[in-house]
């Protein structure tokens, strides 16, 4: 859903990466764990860490800072797995994203979300659904659909495949 399309107040999920507030669509969260140890898979990309144990299945955990370029997650007692749903060619694949804090979950109205910058032809921001606005800050809106591509979802399937297999 582009910002184009946004035409009615959608609720997001805010939480932090190093300084800066990024949201997800609440209708794409399942739910907010604190940060458990997680179990590294073999052969992973580096911002997959590993996989949590949840209710009996088994779920990837990847690690948004380093997804985005940034030095890894720094645990700390706020450090929390944000539990996501991805479609991925017609399937929900259910992943954890690791975050340094959840904030709160805020209505945006359409009129609060701007078209993400367009930072040159070498960059590729089609994550960033929008830049919303609340209490004179930005907060980074993303589109979890886009932010891996399907080979890496491929990779995470086949991770949490290999990883049940193992269990």
């Amino acid at each position: 859903m582009a910002v184009e399309t946004i035409t009615e107040t959608v609720q997001y999920l805010t939480f932090n990466l190093d300084q800066e507030l990024f949201a997800l669509d609440i209708g794409k969260v399942r739910e907010v764990l604190d940060f458990t140890s997680v179990t590294k898979v073999p052969g992973t990309p580096d911002f997959m860490q590993g996989v949590i144990n949840l209710r009996g299945s088994v779920v990837p955990v990847l690690d948004l800072h380093l997804k985005f370029g940034m030095n890894g997650t720094e645990r700390t007692v706020n450090t929390c797995v944000i539990i996501t749903e991805i479609e991925l060619e017609g399937e929900t694949l259910v992943m954890g994203a690791m975050a340094d804090a959840v904030q709160e979950v805020l209505d945006l109205e359409p009129e609060q979300i701007e078209p993400p910058p367009r930072i040159g032809t070498n960059l590729n921001v089609d994550f960033i659904k929008g830049m919303g606005k609340h209490n004179e800050q930005f907060i980074i809106i993303l589109d979890i659909d886009r932010i891996f591509s399907s080979h890496e979802l491929d990779a995470v399937q086949e991770m949490e495949d290999a990883a049940a297999v193992n269990a």
